[in-house]
């Protein structure tokens, strides 16, 4: 196995398809690298090497019951990157992996990286309040943290339906897809996938957009019932100048896995651009 070791010297599994320019990949809540291996496999046969990490507590990097949050993802991220010594990388992040790659940058700036792509991103902030009247109330989360704890089994089966939206009229999401979803949530540890749900959802994002100084695409749904359209890209794309909006209307948010030639075309446009 490919393995890195974060700041807090915990393992971080990755692996690297493909020789050329550098795609770096982070994942979503409750899947892992394989999540990405569809665009992996396409852009490593269009002369980039594609390389996508398992976050702390995900697929088969260590599960520790410390640093499940954003600073502690991104330091992770910035682990791997370093150890790889990567200049001019694309960073790409789907759901929670989006947040990840805003902390990064926040913490770390942008010397290492020639672009940024947020896929269905939970940016700038998802959680309802006050300032945020179009976020999600914050029930929401917590009735993910009590299906976790009480049947986590049985929650990502449930799950998987609205991450892929399946239970849309006319959805043509397979029984494999949603069987792989509820795998590689399984592979999570539990205490990992509870303290990610703070992570993404109550984090606040809209400092760290504001160091983003490189070319910004945005991806989005228009259908996504995790992390609406409205209360995050809408949003967050206006606090980057310049930044570029694709929206999929009537796409979910696992838009990575029900869409992906689009993906694949809309990624390699936006990398040779």
């Amino acid at each position: 196995m490919d393995i890195v070791k974060s700041y807090d010297y915990i393992n971080l599994f990755y692996k690297e398809w493909g020789e050329g320019p550098a795609v770096m990949f982070s994942h979503s809540w409750l899947t892992n690298a394989n999540a990405w291996d569809i665009p992996m496999f396409f852009l490593a046969r269009h002369g980039y090497r594609a390389i996508a990490y398992d976050r702390r507590g995900h697929g088969r990097s260590t599960q520790a019951s410390f640093g499940n949050d954003m600073n502690g993802y991104a330091d992770d991220l910035a682990a791997v990157i370093e150890a790889l010594d990567l200049h001019d990388v694309v960073l790409v992040g789907h759901s929670t992996g989006g947040g990840e790659v805003a902390r990064y940058i926040c913490r770390n700036g942008t010397s290492r990286v020639a672009k940024a792509v947020l896929i269905s991103a939970p940016v700038p902030i998802v959680v309802q309040s006050p300032a945020n009247p179009e976020g999600l109330p914050i029930q929401v989360f917590d009735e993910l943290r009590a299906g976790l704890v009480k049947d986590r089994s049985e929650f990502y089966k449930k799950l998987a339906v609205k991450f892929t939206g399946a239970d849309r009229p006319g959805a043509n999401v397979s029984q494999g897809l949603l069987d792989q979803f509820w795998l590689w949530g399984m592979q999570v540890g539990l205490v990992n996938a509870y303290e990610s749900v703070k992570a993404f959802s109550e984090t606040d994002f809209t400092e760290d957009l504001k160091y983003f100084d490189i070319p910004t695409l945005f991806l989005h749904g228009g259908d996504d019932q995790l992390i609406p359209l409205e209360c995050s890209s809408h949003k967050a794309a206006r606090l980057i100048p310049g930044a570029t909006e694709i929206y999929y209307p009537g796409a979910p948010h696992a838009l990575v896995a029900t869409c992906p030639d689009r993906i694949n075309n809309d990624l390699l446009n936006f990398l040779r651009s």
